[in-house]
């Protein structure tokens, strides 16, 4: 036995010495990918609590005899560990095993690691990088018939929280996980696509830079599936940390309660000279969030992308929720064809999460012309109304000035499961704005009239009553109009009743739903 277990021990310090930048034992000095801060296994640790990370694999190595010697763990660092105290799968790609490519061995032990942390209800992190499928694995019917897409991973079902790092150029797998998980967050100056640029220069004959063709900016803007970009290693993963602290461990349970460092019923006397009254004059929507929401608790989703509009999680005495806010700072809050996006993916994180939403309507309609029609702008709408028709957590809306159009209905308004659906003295609500209104309708009368500008206010007054919100509050179409010094107080008296009866477990209709359109 004792033979035995010294060639055990043998065995384990030659893998863990043959394994890249390990650094723990005497002698055995970390390499460090070229152009990284860390290598995979500091990664791990610095994502994880110290001492806690449990390696599986470790013996692990390619099941190709030639490339046996040259890749220990086949290129895949996991096990199980603690993040901020609480169990979870961790996994990380090691870019100096074969530039962190897939062999046969690598994708068992990501789908066993995968298929564990759903069967156990775990939150699952992936730290990835690398050159996608490894081709003497995958080369012939019978290696592309054992790589193909790991099918757990298209029935994850947001069943465990899943979320990725991209900390070095992702091609293939590692970016699959990504456009998978429900929280990105990617290293500014690395890459992310389906292929890399010498695969494709040679597949198409285009040629074109890394950071163009995925850059972190590239995703942070332009197609939106990333939602953080961290300028250092050590930021990427306080980013992954913070948005755990939002999640539940699994879709069985709920989001975590955190002890507010703020008050329930503090009156907000900001938002008197915040937001101003006339409904054209911008101001910074994240401001009001901020100070409605528990102080230092907002966590912007895809700040870049879509801008016109907010998504962020947030705390309200302690509780965990969803702001979806319209942002008149850009496009005056005209929602387009990215903010459709945005919004239809976050009502399905927060409804496969038992997250409720709140919306703040300050919107004047959809953007609308060529730019956003040929990017399928009323399927984007009704994709959006679906996911919210659908969804199942707690909805509260509160119309901060304006609300116009089909978009009254996308921000949760009347008749689409809000709640309670308020309204500040100040709101228009409206099928289009007031003077757009009055053009379209007394056109004819205008040009006719001896005193166009005395006819146009006088139609002004009258229809900025019936737009106002006491039309609606009187025939309770809407459930009140309040002051607005008491948002915070409203918000966190109903969502406290939900919470503590249960009422924001969710069905979890949205679960299913795919991670991006």
């Amino acid at each position: 036995m004792r033979h035995l277990i010294a060639d055990l021990k043998r065995r384990k310090d030659q893998a863990a010495r043959n394994h890249p930048g390990d650094g723990n034992r005497p002698g055995d000095e970390p390499i460090k990918p070229s152009g990284a801060e860390l290598t995979a296994r500091e990664r791990v640790g610095r994502l994880v609590d110290a001492g806690s990370f449990y390696e599986f694999g470790l013996l692990s190595h390619s099941d190709l005899p030639a490339m046996r010697d040259r890749s220990p763990g086949d290129g895949l660092i996991g096990g199980i560990a603690r993040v901020d105290g609480r169990q979870a799968v961790v996994i990380a790609t090691d870019r100096q095993v074969l530039a962190a490519t897939e062999g046969r061995v690598h994708l068992r032990k990501w789908q066993h690691l995968h298929e564990f942390a759903v069967a156990r209800g775990l939150p699952f992190f992936h730290l990835g990088e690398g050159g996608g499928l490894r081709i003497p694995d995958g080369m012939g019917s019978d290696g592309i018939s054992q790589s193909m897409m790991p099918l757990n991973l298209l029935r994850h079902g947001r069943q465990v929280p899943l979320m990725t790092a991209i900390v070095g150029d992702s091609y293939g797998g590692p970016t699959w996980a990504a456009v998978s998980s429900d929280f990105v967050t990617q290293l500014q100056g690395t890459t992310m696509a389906a292929v890399g640029p010498r695969m494709l220069e040679i597949a198409t004959g285009e040629r074109v830079a890394p950071e163009t063709l995925g850059g972190a900016q590239i995703h942070a803007e332009i197609t939106g599936q990333v939602d953080h970009v961290g300028s250092r290693e050590e930021e990427c993963f306080n980013a992954l940390r913070t948005f755990f602290s939002y999640m539940p461990q699994n879709a069985d349970q709920q989001p975590p309660y955190a002890a507010p460092n703020d008050t329930p019923d503090r009156r907000l006397d900001d938002v008197l000279t915040m937001v101003p009254t006339a409904r054209t004059r911008p101001y910074d929507m994240r401001r009001l969030i901020a100070t409605i929401c528990d102080q230092e608790s907002v966590f912007e989703l895809r700040p870049q992308f879509g801008r016109a509009l907010i998504t962020a999680l947030a705390r309200l005495n302690g509780h965990v929720a969803g702001v979806i806010a319209n942002q008149p700072r850009y496009q005056a809050g005209a929602a387009g064809p990215d903010e459709a996006d945005k919004a239809t993916e976050f009502i399905c994180l927060c409804d496969s999460y038992h997250i409720p939403l709140i919306f703040l309507h300050d919107i004047p309609g959809f953007r609308v012309g060529t730019a956003a029609e040929y990017r399928k702008m009323p399927t984007k709408i009704m994709v959006w109304n679906q996911a919210l028709a659908w969804s199942t957590v707690p909805k509260i809306s509160v119309i901060i000035r304006k609300s116009i159009g089909a978009a009254y209905s996308n921000m949760a308004g009347p008749g689409m499961g809000a709640d309670f659906v308020v309204a500040w003295p100040t709101a228009e609500i409206s099928f289009t704005g007031t003077e757009v209104g009055i053009n379209v309708v007394y056109k004819k009368a205008l040009q006719e009239s001896s005193d166009p500008e005395a006819l146009r206010q006088q139609l002004v007054a009258q229809w900025e009553h019936e737009v106002s919100p006491y039309p609606a509050a009187g025939k309770y179409l809407i459930h009140d109009v309040i002051d607005p010094r008491d948002t915070r107080a409203f918000l966190v008296r109903t969502l406290d009743t939900v919470w503590e009866t249960g009422g924001c477990q969710s069905a979890r209709r949205l679960a299913n739903w795919p991670t991006g359109f």
